[in-house]
């Protein structure tokens, strides 16, 4: 047996900190400051119970072995969605002034929607449960609900730790916030929209055809599309 309290954890230090801060550096445009503070400490918790440095070393791919980037790591996907989710939020709250969208929840959701993805990417736990999958699954537990887990574990609000468990498969057994709503639909495009630009290896072309998606060929390197 596996004893969860017993697994390798690295301190959390303030350069463990500070990295997450540089990869992620829309987590200052959070105008909440406990918010701000925790949506860091959820990163840094992520990461020191896992055998990733930081936020950027997070292979590109939606889950482990699917949809990878054929260029770029985690990063790139979770600044995209959260640009994505921001950009719906801000168009809404400015064409319809009384609709009620919490900016900060899009904003922290966004950015921490795939934060248990260090403990379901993590080659040690991989390796773990592919030994024997009789034994505790594979993966044990998928990054939604160990997302939820690092939000509940770091003292973020509800509404936080909700968009992290509901961004995936999980949230169709739940009813969506509607902040969770928004960073779900902007989860989806954005794996979509990088399948159709080609921007994906070639072993996610038959997951795209059954989606009705074509990968259109990238520019040769160097000369713009």
């Amino acid at each position: 047996m596996y004893f969860l309290d017993r697994r390798r954890r690295r301190p959390i230090t303030q350069a463990l900190r500070d990295s997450v801060l540089e990869d992620l550096p829309e987590i200052d445009q959070i105008a909440h400051p406990e918010l701000r503070a925790k949506c860091i400490e959820a990163w840094a918790y992520a990461l020191a119970e896992s055998s990733f440095e930081r936020v950027r070393d997070l292979p590109g791919e939606a889950n482990p072995g699917m949809f990878r980037l054929r260029r770029g790591s985690q990063v790139e996907h979770l600044r995209g969605v959260t640009r994505i989710a921001l950009a719906i939020a801000d168009d809404f709250s400015t064409s319809f002034p009384e609709a009620q969208i919490e900016r900060d929840l899009v904003l922290a959701g966004g950015l921490l929607h795939d934060v248990g993805k260090p403990w379901e990417f993590d080659p040690a736990n991989r390796a773990r449960w592919q030994e024997d999958p009789s034994r505790a699954g594979l993966p044990s537990l998928r990054h939604p609900a160990y997302g939820a887990h690092i939000c509940l574990a770091v003292g973020l609000p509800e509404e936080v730790m909700h968009i992290a468990l509901s961004h995936s498969m999980e949230g169709e057994l739940l009813t969506r916030s509607l902040e969770g709503l928004i960073v779900q639909r902007a989860d989806h495009l954005w794996w979509s929209i990088a399948g159709g630009c080609g921007l994906l290896e070639e072993s996610s072309n038959a997951i795209l055809a059954e989606r009705r998606i074509t990968p259109r060929a990238l520019a040769p390197s160097g000369e713009p599309s």
